[in-house]
């Protein structure tokens, strides 16, 4: 049942007593504000209405929640502070005498508001004080780009993935009952009474190789035995994931001897015990297992409007349209621009938008030669031509499928013009043909887009996307760079609650530390 804090103030209230809690820090101002931020009466569709024990106030526990993961706490150290911290009484206005509930209440929390759909709260009700103050404007330029986010799964190799996948399915399909264990076969039997890595020297390959293929014996026995008996979706997601691991990690040599496979699958499962992970890497020289982040903010106000998970081996701007989707959807702005570093400006990212009359801005990708590189050449679609650097000019020219099956343009120059010219080096891949150059779908909007580029309105408008950074930072500086949780779901929360601790600070400061002021707009929001 739904608990409330009591309107009625204690004597040992930790402001009403001389403290040296600075007054323009983040707990007094959200000392200040926090009554009025978070209501009892949000959250009373997460609890019974007439029965139970009264629970722990969910504005209290929202209060503690969003402190938790400002000064990127624990659980436990999140009840610590809530005990013996002044700062924490002060943004909170709780007594001196205050008595902390357990560290479990706030693991409890957090899985109500998962288990409700309100794993937004925090942030979604200051992104609304936002646009209670005039701060968030109906039409917004949005900012974004992704950071590396750390699993908190172990990652585990081969082995112990395709171990841990054989038990899995075996659990799922209930052969940990004692009574249908009885007749399973001895050596699937072993992988529920035991989960611990074959006792052989791990050193030896032909130990290893052997050890592999009875791996793979008894996960295709696991498979058959499971999948045949039920149709539970568990069952058969137990049963999808161990396929997964087996066909990403495995190849039969030419004896028909499973083995570990070179090279790493591009969608390669990397932990059962969080199997969202991947393999990611930012450049060249950083690689992380995990996920990453898409961060998106407002370019006029420099609020968060998303912090959305994706996963680790995608392509920064492959969910450019989904983070533009959500935050339309979320916060009812409607985005009129966007700017991303190059991953983002892709040319179907570029006619996405131009038929939803966003402006998207993102350079073009540098050449390692520009000189002899496709931009060097101008491509005339309407001829069709093409005209090198050198200004040799074709108009060979046929029609091919681009990997969508779209149809684009192949420019073909003579071998003999190629071989006469100085850049034909550098220029020229093919032992046969001359230089060929093959025009996109979308090759007027990147034509256009190199146009403008060059221009300085385009550089000092892009300047602006420096402002996203900052705000990474910013989060990474409260936690977001290592998960706290297994899983997307539970990851996502502790990103908007992140989220909501950066815009809480950035609400102050909109709000020059007026929390009078902001107190105000914030009883006039829930008024309306």
């Amino acid at each position: 049942m739904l608990g409330r804090r009591h309107p009625q103030r204690s004597l040992f209230e930790a402001q009403a007593w001389p403290h040296r809690v600075p007054a323009d820090s983040f707990y007094a101002r959200l000392g200040g504000v926090i009554e009025q931020l978070f209501a009892d009466d949000d959250l009373a569709a997460m609890y019974c209405p007439d029965n139970g024990r009264p629970s722990l106030p969910p504005s209290l526990l929202s209060g503690v929640l969003l402190l938790q993961f400002y000064d990127d706490a624990s659980d436990a150290e999140a009840i610590a502070r809530l005990t013996f911290d002044l700062r924490w009484k002060v943004a909170l206005t709780l007594g001196l005498d205050f008595d902390p509930p357990d560290p479990s209440s706030l693991s409890v929390f957090r899985a109500r508001l998962l288990a409700h759909g309100q794993e937004r709260y925090a942030f979604d009700r200051l992104l609304a004080v936002g646009r209670a103050a005039g701060f968030l404007p109906e039409k917004v330029t949005l900012l974004i780009d992704t950071t590396p986010q750390l699993g908190a799964g172990a990652v585990q190799d081969t082995y112990t993935l395709i171990r841990k996948g054989i038990r899995r399915v075996l659990k799922a399909a209930g052969y940990q009952a004692p009574a249908k264990r009885r007749g399973l076969a001895t050596n699937l039997a072993a992988y529920l009474e035991s989960d611990r890595k074959a006792e052989i020297d791990w050193n030896d390959p032909a130990a290893r190789a052997a050890q592999l293929k009875v791996l793979a014996a008894d996960a295709h026995a696991a498979l058959e035995l499971a999948l045949a008996e039920s149709d539970d979706a568990e069952v058969r997601a137990a049963g999808w994931l161990l396929t997964k691991i087996l066909g990403d990690d495995l190849v039969t040599d030419e004896h028909g001897e499973p083995q570990i496979g070179r090279g790493v699958a591009p969608d390669r499962v990397i932990s059962l015990t969080d199997p969202d992970m991947r393999h990611g890497h930012k450049s060249a020289a950083k690689h992380f297992d995990g996920r990453k982040v898409q961060v998106a903010t407002d370019a006029a106000s420099e609020l968060v409007l998303a912090v959305e998970p994706m996963p680790a081996n995608r392509t920064d701007g492959a969910d450019l349209l989904r983070i533009v989707d959500a935050v339309e959807a979320q916060t009812g702005v409607t985005v009129e621009r966007a700017m991303g570093d190059t991953s983002y400006g892709t040319a179907d990212n570029r006619a996405a938008c131009a038929a939803r009359g966003i402006e998207l801005l993102s350079p073009l990708p540098e050449a390692a030669d520009p000189a002899v590189a496709k931009s060097a050449f101008v491509l005339d679609l309407e001829t069709p031509s093409a005209t090198c650097p050198a200004g040799h000019t074709t108009t060979t020219v046929h029609t091919a499928r681009d990997p969508h099956g779209r149809p684009v343009l192949r420019f073909t120059f003579p071998r003999t013009v190629c071989a006469a010219c100085p850049l034909f080096a550098r220029c020229v891949q093919s032992k046969t043909e001359g230089r060929t150059i093959t025009s996109h779908y979308h090759e007027a909007l990147l034509q256009a887009a190199r146009a403008q580029q060059a221009t300085a309105e385009f550089k000092d408008t892009y300047r602006r996307r420096a402002a996203v950074e900052r705000k990474i930072a910013d989060l990474v500086g409260h936690g977001l760079r290592r998960a706290r949780y297994l899983g997307r779901v539970k990851g996502r929360l502790q990103n908007y609650w992140v989220g909501a601790a950066v815009n809480l600070k950035r609400l102050f400061r909109l709000f020059q530390g007026d929390t009078v002021q902001m107190r105000q707009v914030v009883a006039a929001m829930n008024a309306a």
